[in-house]
Parts: structure tokens; C-alpha cells; sequence
């Protein structure tokens, strides 16, 4: 009996020892941002991020240029800039809102005349304002899994040539009669509008936030900020005083407004409704341009040596009530952060669309987020917003403005048309 109780007293104490070695283990393993921080071969890396500069629709620069020349324009600008060798890109994704057969056909054409072989395949897709962030998260799943090894996702709109009173959705009398289903044809500003009444955000708040857009922007675009992530381009350009074409070179956003304020912006009147608070200077410019985003892992980053702007780490997209589509970045983000290990408070730059800021203010508030980590170079509201090409175009901005600041961890998020919210995590380098 008394060895029996030796033998067990002798295991317990062994058992006690793994116990303490396994919490001694645990205790060496990174988590939460200090996990996110580290670098793995099999690490999905982005070795190129750039824009076109975004135009005001109907009336900027890019006005009398196709949605496929501004595409074909920012692959141009990749492939140069990169080094990358085109035959090495499988798979392009392209996220866009308006074209006519979702662009597909043009799209392809823009990549083979941009330099890419016939060789690399070409897909559009639309998921609304997240178009653009969807077809890069979808290449980065694609690389992630081993479909491929090298691919872009990339974001255009051409609002100047594809949007307007003639846009019109169909919808069956099937459709019309399922409440929730028939919501999804409200326009975005009547619900935003309804949006800002029930989450009681007053007019002066929405215009003292789209006023600081307007500043940040105006500041960023000043101090060259925006140079590093925008490709300029050369295109045709017809002027509507003298109907004379010209031949320009656009480098430069051109709905950033000077010396905003929330008092100037008061002025304006409500574009819903009477009593409204929404109106064109407190809600996204309709605008033109693309953005395209190289991937890989990192691993084949290193072996092509491609130089290394930041990793994708995860994505989220849920769906909200079509009446409450503004809210969707609210609903994503907290999801995003559970699967990249991080809290609000690990996160030092966020991209946040502004579709409207009421709808941008509400999410802000609703999460605890500081208002001086979002959006620092301004948003949507000040430089505008090409639906497709935005989610592709939140990413250089929000990885070249955490490099400079030599801050790392970022999140681009943006309430999507029909009621969903899209979000992803990064990390600079």
C-alpha cells in the first residue's frame, strides 16, 4: 500500500510538472497584436498597392476616359512599378458596380492590353461599395489555399459613364412583395437619411465630420501624402466650354474642396428630405477611378524578390437589414477582430468608407473607436467614392499611411448597398 501511494504521489508530481511546462509554454506564445506582428513564409503579402487619382464624376478629369482605360491604366502602373513579370499572374479579380455585364469582357481586354499574357485569367464581381476589397480578399484566399501563387485584385468605376436617372433596378412582383426584398431598392441616401432620425445623429455632428474630412484631405493632398500610393495617368480629355479635346496627365484627386467648415457646409441644402440632414457635402462624392493590389505569399515574395508593403491577415462580411445598410461596418468589424486575435484597441489606423457621416459616425461611436485614427488622410467624403474601386483603394492608402507614421496595424471597412458590412485586417511593413 505504501508503494502504491509512492508510485501515485510520484505521478502526480510528474503530472504537476507537465502542468507547469505546458503553462510556461503557453506563456512564451505570442498572442493578440504580438501574434499578429510576426512574419510567416506561408503569410499572404501584398508587394504593390496603388490608385489611380479619383475625379469628380460627370465634371473631373476622368470624365470622357472608359472604365476599362482606367483599369488598363493602374495594371500599366503595377506592372511597372512591381518589376513583377506579368506571365507570373494567374488570376486577376475585379471588382465593379455599374458596367453593363458586370465588365467582364472589357476587363479581360484592359489586363491582355495592359501586358498580361493570355495566360492570366480575368474575373469581374460585385459585391457593392466592397467590390473592391472582395476581389482582393478573394485572390488572397485563392493564394491561401493553393489555387494560386501570384494574383491582383483590383477595384474600378467609371460613375461619370454608368451612373445616374437612367439606372434603374428591376424587380419582379415576386421580389416587390417580400418586405426585406423590396427594402433593397431604396436608394442609400433616403436610407441613410431615415438612419440618421432613428440613431439620433444631428446634422451639425454630420457636418463637423465631413468638414475635418475635407481639412485632413486638403492637408494630406498638400503635404504630397497621397503621391506615393497614386499613379498619375494621361488621358483624353474634352472641355465642355470650347468642346476641344485635350490630351491631360491627371495626378491629383479633384474633389478635394478647400478651407471646408462645418459652418460652409451648413449653407447646403438637405438632399432627401425638407427637414433632412444629408446632403452633397456631408455624404461620398460620385466619383471615377481604380486601384489594383498585388499578392502572394511570402515566401514567393521573398524568392521573386518583391519588396513587402503589408500582409492581409482576415476578412469578415455579414449581412444587416436593407433599411439599416449604413450600419454594416458596425456589424463586420467586431467579427474581423475576434478572427485576427486583436481588440479596437490594437488597431492604429482605420479606413473606414465614408458613404455618409452619419452612417461612418454611427459605426465610429458604436465601437469606441478614436475619431483621430480614422480615416487621417480623409475619406470618401472629400476625394470620393468609385463604388467598385474603393474597397482596393482604402488598402495603399491605409498601408503607405501606417509605413510613414511607422505604425502597423490597420483595418479597412465600409457599409455595402442591400444591407451587408465588409471588413479586413493588415499589417504594415
Amino acid at each position: 500500500m505504501a508503494n502504491q501511494a509512492g508510485t501515485r504521489m510520484a505521478a502526480q508530481e510528474r503530472l504537476s510538472q507537465v502542468a507547469d511546462h505546458l503553462k510556461a509554454s503557453e506563456a512564451d506564445i505570442p498572442t493578440g497584436r504580438e501574434a499578429l506582428l510576426e512574419k510567416h513564409p506561408d503569410d499572404i503579402v501584398v508587394t504593390c498597392a496603388l490608385r489611380t487619382p479619383i475625379t469628380k464624376g460627370g465634371k473631373g478629369s476622368f470624365k470622357d476616359t472608359p472604365a476599362a482605360d482606367l483599369l488598363h491604366g493602374a495594371f500599366v502602373n503595377l506592372i511597372s512599378r512591381s518589376g513583377i513579370d506579368p506571365a507570373l499572374v494567374e488570376d486577376i479579380a475585379v471588382g465593379s458596380v455599374l458596367p453593363p455585364g458586370g465588365g467582364a469582357t472589357e476587363f479581360r481586354a484592359a489586363a491582355l492590353a495592359a501586358g498580361f499574357p493570355v495566360t492570366t485569367a480575368v474575373k469581374s464581381l460585385n459585391r457593392q461599395c466592397s467590390s473592391g476589397l472582395q476581389a482582393c480578399v478573394d485572390v488572397a484566399n485563392m493564394i491561401r489555399v493553393g489555387m494560386i501563387e501570384v494574383g491582383i485584385g483590383a477595384g474600378v468605376e467609371s460613375m461619370s459613364s454608368q451612373y445616374g436617372p437612367g439606372a434603374v433596378t428591376e424587380f419582379s412582383p415576386l421580389l416587390e412583395s417580400v418586405p426585406e426584398s423590396a427594402n433593397c431598392k431604396v436608394p442609400m441616401g433616403v436610407l441613410s437619411e431615415k438612419m440618421a432620425k432613428s440613431k439620433n445623429i444631428p446634422r451639425t455632428k454630420q457636418d463637423a465630420f465631413a468638414a475635418s474630412s475635407f481639412q485632413k484631405a486638403e492637408a494630406a493632398q498638400k503635404a504630397g501624402l497621397f503621391d506615393e500610393e497614386i499613379a498619375p495617368l494621361t488621358v483624353k480629355w474634352t472641355d465642355p466650354k470650347t468642346d476641344e479635346e485635350k490630351t491631360i496627365t491627371v495626378s491629383k484627386d479633384d474633389g478635394v474642396r478647400q478651407a471646408m467648415t462645418a459652418e460652409s457646409l451648413a449653407k447646403i441644402r438637405p438632399a432627401f428630405a425638407k427637414d433632412g440632414s444629408i446632403h452633397a457635402g456631408n455624404a461620398s462624392q460620385i466619383s471615377d477611378g481604380a486601384a489594383a493590389v498585388l499578392l502572394m505569399k511570402r515566401s514567393t515574395a521573398l524568392r521573386l524578390s518583391q519588396p513587402i508593403l503589408g500582409k492581409f491577415v482576415t476578412a469578415s462580411v455579414v449581412g444587416v437589414p436593407p433599411l439599416l445598410m449604413g450600419v454594416g461596418p458596425a456589424a463586420a468589424i467586431p467579427p474581423c477582430l475576434q478572427r485576427a486575435g486583436i481588440s479596437v484597441a490594437d488597431v492604429d489606423i482605420w479606413e473606414i468608407n465614408e458613404a455618409f457621416a452619419s452612417q461612418c459616425l454611427y459605426c465610429i461611436e458604436e465601437l469606441g473607436i478614436p475619431m483621430e485614427k480614422v480615416n487621417p488622410k480623409g475619406g470618401a467624403i472629400a476625394f470620393g467614392h468609385p463604388l467598385g474601386c474603393t474597397g482596393a483603394r482604402q488598402i495603399s492608402t491605409l498601408l503607405y499611411e501606417l509605413r510613414r507614421r511607422g505604425e502597423r496595424v490597420g483595418v479597412s471597412s465600409m457599409c455595402v448597398g442591400t444591407g451587408m458590412g465588409m471588413a479586413a485586417v493588415w499589417v504594415a511593413e
